[in-house]
Formats: C-alpha cells, structure tokens, sequence
C-alpha cells in the first residue's frame, strides 16, 4: 500500500512463500463506492489459499485495475482509495501511483477527446495513452502471447478499457490452428528465348546446420462423443501451475518405510474418549506424526531447509503444512511453531486450520511461512503415493492408512498395525542418505512412542 495527495494504491499481497501472483476472483466493490476500512474489496486466488483483500484506509474507490480472472503479480495495483470528501479521477498523483497498470472507471475510456485550440500534441499523446492501454496486460497474458508468437498490439482486446485478457490470446490460438493453410505455389524455371551462355560447375556446398524447430503449442484434446467439458476453477488452474513448477524446479527422489503404529494405537485408545468430551472432535493419528515430525526436524535441519541458488538456508523455525483436500483442490496451511505444542496443542491447531480451510476462512497469514509439508491420504485408504514439494520447502511426508498386517518379529508372524510413510526430497539439496536417515528417525519415534505418555 502507498498513498499520494489524492489517493492511496492497494497492492496484491503475497499470499504465500512462493507466490508471486494472485488471481482477482469476484470484486466485492466498484468504482465510486464508498468502503470502510478493513471492509472486504475483492477476493484474491492461488493455489494455495482464496483471500478477501480488506481496504487498509476508509474512501471512495476512484479506480480498479482488471477484470476478474486477471492475473495481477505481488505488489502490482489492485485499485485506488480517495480519502477525500470527493471522488477523484485516475489522473495527476493517483495516475502515477499507478504507472503501467491500466485502470478500470467511469466512463471507460473508449473514444478520444476532441482536439481543443489546436493541441495537436495532446490529442496525440492521447491517442498514444489509450493504444498503450488497450495493450496492456497481466503477466500471464504476456507469457501466452509469447509463447504463441502473438503481437499483443493486433489483438482487440475485450477487457476493461480495451484490455487483451486470456480470453484473447487463446480465441487467437484456436482461429490460427483452424485457419487454412496458404497453398504452396510451385516453382518453374524462368523461360527464355535467348541463348544462355554456358554455365561454369561450382563444387557442391555444404547444407547449412539444421535448425531446431520452435517449441509447438499443445494440441487440443480430441472431444468425443458426450463427453463434458469443464472448464477448470481458478483455484485448480492455480495448483496445475505450480505443481508443474515444482516438479520442473526441483528433482524429486521419493523413500518409502513403513513404521510399526502398536505404540501410537495403544496411546490413542487410550485417551481418545476424554479427549472426544474434553475437546468436541475425534483424536486421529496425525498429531502423533507432527509431535515426531518436528522433533526429527531437530535433528536433522536439511529437511527443514531452502535451496536458494547455491546455497542452503537452515529454517530456525518448524513450521509445519497440513495439507488439507477440499472438493476442487487443496490447501496447505501452517502450524507455526509446531516443535513447541504439546499433542493436544497440535490437535486442536490441525483441526482449526481444516475446518476454516474447507469453509474458506483462512487468511493469507495462515497459509504463509511453512517449512515442511505432511500430507495424510491415508484417511481415504492410500497405501503408497508420490507426493509433489511444496516450493521452496525441501521435502514433504505423506502418511499412508493405518492397516492390520502379517509381520515377522523375532522370528515369529505377529499382526500388527502398520502405516507406510512416502518421503520426496528435493535432491538438489538432500541425497539419499539423508532422506532415509529422516525417514528413520521419524519411524523410530513412531515405533518407541512412550505407552504412558500423557496428551496433555
């Protein structure tokens, strides 16, 4: 946020370590509207959380920058605040608060003024603002029209102010890819009546180096017959995006152990009654791991670290991710602090993050800062899986069922219950060595968790 004699610009936020964009949803406000402060503006979406951005000052909204589904990078302009008695208009100190962002107000700027006394050089400078505004566009715009090879000046964009939106560049794409390719016309030797003298051989000349060809666009997915097509939620866009990311930023080595849980079981059974009555919500085996987790992150802080570019930063604090499945995507929020909550502590943290994760009332604070990730697919049966980094953490765990196998101990076939735990690293920084080390760390703390222990 930054403020002028006139008005004071709204920022996107960073809603999360490694976000450096935000997808605007629906806005809340609209030019002209008076808000107060700390009243909701728009709502925000990543991949990791959907916001509702609040105005930090009381005014009139003199201007908003995009439309909804636009992307904005952190700390580009989301609008503009009037403190004063009247609304003004984006010009003067507000226009500068802006700089390159086009503006959304009232009237939209579609018709230039009328030349007054002959200022030639205003109406032109005029008709330069208002091509350089029909052009602009969010970062992932820009990428898409490179990528394709589109001139963002030739597209007539339908966004506000004339503003070329995804929407346009993929209209682009898809009337190229069915535009008819122009036929190749043969050539023929020139004729001629006269004679031609003769020609002198020249020695063969070596074909230039072959040129690789340009990355091509995907192409389309063939729709067959009934099927539907759907078109993806901004939160489910978000995530492909950085997963891909993640998967292509850093190498990932997945280590699987699997951990005896008779210790964990007996120290459930035992206290999940009183807890049930004390608390008003079932004890599950998840707090269990975040008490190891955090403990095995003590010993070995590689895994609580970041690779930044040829070097290695040692977190100091635990911050452990939860990641929590919703119906069209998933949420990581962060227990902060984890390595100094008692189990019950722990608990009651998972189980206030999920329930406001699954009824959308997390904050950008919640989903901020993590160091570590743990996910828990073995609530829905998983035995094994391949979880993805979350970016720029250096490894996530996955905790797999709980189920009653056959196993040898001391020689003898016993049942005991028995979870997997799924361990992917960046190895960048960590090797194997390492990762099976923190891996058996947490599965001894498991297996040796004290039977008398008190929750509480």
């Amino acid at each position: 946020m930054s403020s002028t004699k006139q008005g004071t610009t709204i920022a996107m936020p960073k809603l999360g370590e490694s976000v450096t964009e935000g997808t605007l949803g629906s806005w809340l406000k609209a030019v002209g509207d008076v808000v107060e402060k700390y009243e909701p503006l728009v709502e925000v979406v990543t991949d990791k959380v959907t916001a509702e951005i609040p105005a930090p000052v009381s005014g009139t909204i003199v201007a908003i920058v995009g439309d909804e589904g636009e992307t904005i990078p952190v700390g580009g302009t989301i609008c503009v605040i009037d403190e004063g008695s009247e609304a003004a208009v984006a010009e003067g100190p507000i226009a500068e608060a802006l700089g390159d962002e086009p503006v959304s107000q009232e009237p939209a700027l579609t018709t230039a003024s009328p030349v007054r006394h002959g200022d030639e050089e205003r109406a032109r400078a005029d008709r330069d603002d208002q091509e350089m505004l029909r052009i602009r566009s969010s970062p992932i715009v820009r990428r898409l029209a490179e990528e394709h090879d589109i001139d963002l000046a030739s597209i007539a964009g339908s966004g506000i102010g004339g503003r070329v939106t995804k929407s346009d560049i993929l209209a682009e794409v898809e009337q190229r890819r069915h535009a008819p390719a122009a036929p190749a016309r043969a050539q023929t030797p020139p004729t001629s009546t006269t004679a031609q003298p003769p020609q002198t051989i020249q020695p063969p000349i070596a074909p230039p180096a072959p040129q690789h060809a340009p990355a091509q666009p995907t192409p389309p997915v063939e729709i067959w017959p009934g099927d539907e097509v759907i078109d993806a939620s901004i939160m489910r866009r978000q995530i492909a995006e950085h997963m891909t990311r993640s998967v292509q930023t850093a190498p990932h080595v997945t280590v699987w152990m699997e951990a005896d849980m008779s210790q964990v079981v007996a120290v459930r059974n035992r206290h999940k009654d009183e807890f049930a009555r004390r608390e008003g919500f079932s004890l599950t085996y998840f707090p269990f791991l975040v008490r190891v987790v955090t403990q095995a992150l003590r010993e070995f802080p590689d895994v609580n670290a970041v690779w930044d570019n040829g070097r290695i930063i040692r977190r100091k604090a635990v911050n452990i991710g939860v990641a929590v499945a919703l119906e069209d995507g998933l949420i990581v929020p962060v227990i902060r602090d984890a390595d100094a909550k008692n189990l019950v502590g722990i608990a009651r943290s998972v189980h206030d993050l999920a329930e406001r994760a699954r009824s959308n009332r997390l904050s950008a604070d919640d989903v901020r800062g993590g160091t570590f990730t743990l996910n828990n697919p073995g609530t829905l049966g998983s035995l094994f899986s391949t979880p993805i980094i979350v970016q720029p953490q250096s490894a996530i765990l996955s905790m797999e069922a709980v189920v009653k196998r056959a196993v040898v101990i001391d020689d003898a076939i016993a049942i005991r219950p028995m979870m997997n735990l799924s361990l992917s690293i960046d190895h960048r920084l960590l090797d194997g060595l390492a990762a099976t080390r923190f891996l058996a760390a947490v599965k001894a703390g498991l297996e040796s968790y004290p039977a008398d222990a008190s929750i509480y």
